[in-house]
């Protein structure tokens, strides 16, 4: 197809731009809710790549547009990460954006700046071949995702009115079609106990032993939890314990577990509250769905429940299908349709509002969160080429 081996090498050509766009990207520091610089950083890409459009909303998504058409794409990557951890463990600077043997270097370079950087290229690919089809193309680089997935999703489709027909994830895929994920959901339950001196135990109630009870059952629920072929099983683990009294010379009167409650095709969280419900209905606990209700860098509050749905298309949705298309068409073979361990901004998009994605993205996931995080060079052009040629296609 000659538009692909246009596309492609367009790409090579901007190999060495791409590279130096994300390490000057790697450099921005951009933990949640501190993403100010590093969106000032990403609008300046996308207006220098010729972009129609370049705004950020409200709450600090940077939004480029490219054509007018009637088709929406977007091509969505979160713009925050997660600290670089314990220095000792990084074999070179995390925030160098060092290029070096074929990589980039740094955090973010995986999780998740990579994506976006490369779907630049591909709008000053599209906008150097001039566009000849019925298609709106929107990069988004979204913010807080660390923090609360698909948060920036829901604000993009609630208040902006941002509602495409198809969303590309640019999270890290190593290169592979990725049509889903489970879900997840953060559950606290709380415990009220009655003190009594420690020298006589018996008078009081004690918290600690009604969470201890609770998360023996609760480690029992998690062997029995529900599996889908694809997504694989429903987990559950207690990740924190907390719990008061009023000395150390007093029984508990108080204890709170924190839940990671991973979703499976089929459960949802009235499923997976009640489970948790009826194991601590004796002990009189409360079990509570948490919420995230925080500001942003640019000083807007916004928030939602901390239940992240389940999501997943079907190997032969006309999405999957045109995204193994555009990857045979390119690379001359099949590509490994996959799912994602994590989570992403997929929970809200298709999860919860049903706009069919998928997800291709440079690099390896094993390196999200981890140090001596690099990305290939040859996964950024391979991914703006892809990025390219889909939307062209579309």
């Amino acid at each position: 197809m000659e538009k692909a081996r246009q596309i492609y090498d367009l790409a090579k050509k901007y190999e060495e731009y791409t590279a130096h766009n994300l390490s000057q990207f790697v450099r921005r520091k951009s933990l949640s809710k501190e993403e100010k610089e590093a969106a000032a950083t990403l609008q300046g890409m996308m207006e220098e790549a010729g972009f129609d459009e370049v705004r950020i909303d409200k709450l600090g998504n940077v939004i480029g547009r490219l054509g007018n058409g009637k088709k929406i794409i977007a091509i969505d990557g979160h713009i925050d990460t997660v600290d670089m951890g314990n220095a000792d463990q990084w074999e070179f600077d995390p925030l160098g954006g060092e290029i070096k043997d074929g990589f980039v270097h740094g955090r973010g370079s995986v999780d998740q700046k990579g994506g976006p950087v490369a779907a630049v290229t591909a709008g000053r690919i599209l906008k150097e071949l001039g566009q000849d089809n019925d298609v709106t193309l929107l990069v988004t680089g979204t913010v807080m995702e660390e923090d609360c997935d698909g948060l920036c999703w829901k604000y993009l489709i609630d208040e902006e009115k941002i509602r495409p027909d198809a969303v590309i994830l640019t999270e890290p895929t190593n290169l592979n079609i990725y049509r889903g994920h489970r879900g997840r959901m953060e559950i606290e339950v709380s415990f009220t106990g009655l003190s009594a001196h420690g020298s006589a135990p018996e008078r009081g109630k004690n918290a600690i032993y009604m969470a201890s009870r609770a998360a023996l059952e609760i480690e029992k629920l998690h062997e029995n939890l529900l599996f889908d072929p694809f997504l694989g099983k429903g987990s559950v683990t207690v990740t924190e314990f907390i719990s008061s009294s009023p000395s150390l010379c007093a029984v508990s009167d108080f204890a709170k577990i924190h839940l990671d409650r991973r979703l499976t095709w089929g459960e949802d969280k009235t499923l997976a509250l009640n489970q948790i419900r009826e194991i601590v209905a004796p002990m009189g606990a409360r079990v509570e769905l948490l919420r995230y209700q925080e500001k942003g860098y640019t000083g807007f509050e916004y928030g939602m429940e901390k239940y992240f749905p389940t999501w997943k298309l079907e190997e032969d949705h006309p999405l999957v299908r045109k995204g193994a298309d555009t990857y045979q068409q390119l690379f001359g073979q099949k590509p490994k349709i996959d799912k994602w361990t994590f989570s992403t901004n997929g929970v809200i998009i298709n999860g919860l509002y049903g706009i069919p994605a998928i997800g291709f993205g440079p690099g390896n996931e094993v390196l999200a969160h981890a140090p001596n995080e690099k990305v290939p060079i040859e996964h950024l052009v391979k991914a703006s080429v892809f990025y390219a040629l889909f939307a062209e296609m579309f």
